[in-house]
């Protein structure tokens, strides 16, 4: 009898062993199977961002929920109450000229993005921006004469798929799409890539835009580089009742455009106002005031 309980205290011992053995293993294996799939899930997210131009074909979301953080990815609604939405471009002060940024008419789907070198107030009802802020100086330019223009065109993935333009909404429609913050002031890589947001775009007349406007872009450029200091500059689109669109997603073709220039260090600002036509002429600005009166947007001090 005593031979035999040994014999079977032996085998419960090596029992015992085994199977404590196999929990640790157990417990590696799906360590090594988590640490995996966070490795992938993070070179995805990270290949996605780097690359713009997947943006219209790859969807993001379902690689964020993974980690919960799909929700994180859609812009802030900007909140109205009464006549006037306040913004608060939290994430980027940098691009306004004053700690208080704009107040503009209040209107439904407002939402803030901020990119590296502009921001965006954009509307999902016309599904353009509002406005786009730019802060340029003279040091900015210079690097941004080196920069090679990507033209690679991309839907904005933090705004709600209801209150963006597509790539698809532009095609045939016999417009141009429009820079808002002009590729030609991109200063670095990821500066000219998110340049091609179609949120920093508007449907705009393609003479327009290759004729009256890019003057004007050249003429804000060239006052930039004779600047003493930071130069703010708002462009947007304004809109009448009778408003054209284009594409599925009903993207909304602006009257007008206009380019607010305000000098930090001078205090002086001024106002291009252009009709978004082909026989547009570059002609003298507005003042902001005038500006002012004409749309409600206060985007200055």
């Amino acid at each position: 009898m005593t031979t035999k309980k040994k014999q079977v205290s032996r085998r419960s011992r090596y029992t015992t062993r085994s199977k404590s053995s196999k929990a640790p293993a157990g417990r590696i294996k799906r360590f090594l199977r988590a640490c995996s799939v966070a490795a992938i899930t993070s070179f995805s997210v990270a290949s996605y961002v780097l690359n713009p131009q997947w943006h219209e074909q790859f969807a993001l979301e379902p690689i964020l929920s993974q980690f919960g953080l799909a929700n994180q990815q859609i812009a802030p609604q900007v909140t109205v109450s009464g006549a006037q939405a306040q913004t608060h471009f939290a994430q980027c002060p940098q691009f306004f000229p004053t700690a208080r940024p704009p107040s503009v008419p209040a209107g439904e789907a407002l939402r803030e993005l901020c990119f590296s070198s502009f921001a965006i107030l954009h509307s999902g009802q016309t599904k353009t921006p509002v406005f786009v802020a730019q802060r340029l100086n003279r040091q900015m330019l210079v690097q941004a004469r080196a920069m090679q223009r990507t033209d690679r065109f991309y839907a904005e993935a933090r705004l709600p798929r209801a209150e963006r333009a597509v790539l698809d909404d532009y095609r045939g429609s016999g417009y141009s799409r429009g820079h808002m913050a002009p590729a030609g002031d991109m200063h670095d890589t990821e500066a000219m890539a998110q340049s091609f947001s179609l949120a920093n775009m508007v449907p705009q007349n393609q003479t327009h835009n290759a004729g009256a406007w890019s003057r004007i872009e050249q003429d804000t450029r060239k006052y930039v580089m004779r600047a003493a200091g930071d130069v703010y500059v708002f462009t947007g689109p304004v809109y009448d009742s009778r408003a054209e669109t284009v594409g599925e997603g009903h993207v909304t073709v602006p009257r007008h455009i206009f380019k607010v220039v305000y000098d930090a260090t001078t205090g002086k600002s001024w106002v291009h106002w252009q009709a978004n036509s082909a026989n547009t002429k570059a002609g003298p600005p507005i003042s902001y005031n005038e500006f002012v009166r004409r749309t409600g947007l206060v985007l200055l001090p």
